[in-house]
């Protein structure tokens, strides 16, 4: 079973780091988040990758012919690294779908190189989780829906506030978990979604949302470690956590 990873993007939100490094390759512990992430899948019994390319797209492809045992070749015009060292053992089919393609765009790129496989995961390229991949695919097969998603708690970026009437603070709460459930990527996605995909489409607006209201999107609610690296304040953050718990190395 296919990994579709989306590490196309710009990362306007990480500063100087966001412009001269696609996010996919911002370190943590000295590896690219995108290292972080194939491992999460590897471990669990998925390795077979497609990175979906668009920003700096070039950086992602030297990355992993640089450190794979075998030379990237082209397949179809596509580039292929079979990889076996840097502690990965995966192969990874690398997939330029334009500097500013949409998500969904991205992945309808991809209709003909995925037309074998019935179903396939689809994740961001900044988030990292400790969510069962198994008992996530196992989930998706019970529903028969469509897709699904993995709903995760967000961390609020603000400390929370308790007032009572007298607008005395009963309770200071700094950033905690947040009941509302979010999408945190790391979807199941059935092949029939190319139905709905056209080439400038937002996978997150009307293809999830026509989904969401004909009943063909479900959740898979993890209430586990998950995080986006979305500003440099996140890198940071990863980086700390790397070297204290890392709730996300589950390898």
């Amino acid at each position: 079973m296919k990994t579709v990873i989306l590490c196309g993007g710009r990362g306007t939100r990480l500063d100087e780091m966001g412009i001269a490094v696609p996010k996919a390759l911002v370190p943590i512990g000295g590896k690219p988040v995108i290292w972080h992430l194939l491992q999460i899948f590897t471990h669990q019994g998925f390795d077979d990758f497609v990175l979906c390319l668009g920003y700096l797209s070039d950086k992602i492809t030297d990355y992993f012919v640089g450190i794979t045992n075998k030379k990237g070749h082209e397949n179809d015009g596509v580039a292929v690294c079979h990889i076996d060292s840097d502690g990965l053992k995966c192969r990874v089919q690398l997939v330029d779908t334009g500097l500013d393609t949409n998500t969904g765009g991205r992945i309808k790129a991809l209709e003909s190189l995925l037309a074998g496989e019935e179903r396939f995961f689809v994740t961001y390229g900044d988030g990292l989780a400790n969510v069962d991949l198994q008992a996530l695919l196992e989930f998706h097969l019970n529903h028969r829906k469509t897709a699904t998603l993995t709903a995760v708690h967000p961390v609020s970026n603000f400390g929370i506030l308790e007032l009572d009437g007298g607008s005395a603070v009963k309770e200071f709460r700094e950033k905690p978990v947040l009941e509302n459930w979010i999408n945190g990527g790391f979807f199941v996605i059935e092949n029939r979604i190319f139905e709905r995909l056209e080439s400038n489409s937002v996978l997150e607006r009307e293809p999830l949302v026509s989904l969401a209201a004909e009943g063909e999107l479900i959740a898979f609610q993890h209430p586990g470690f998950w995080k986006c690296m979305d500003t440099y304040k996140d890198s940071v953050e990863m980086n700390e956590l790397w070297q204290t718990q890392a709730p996300w190395k589950i390898w």
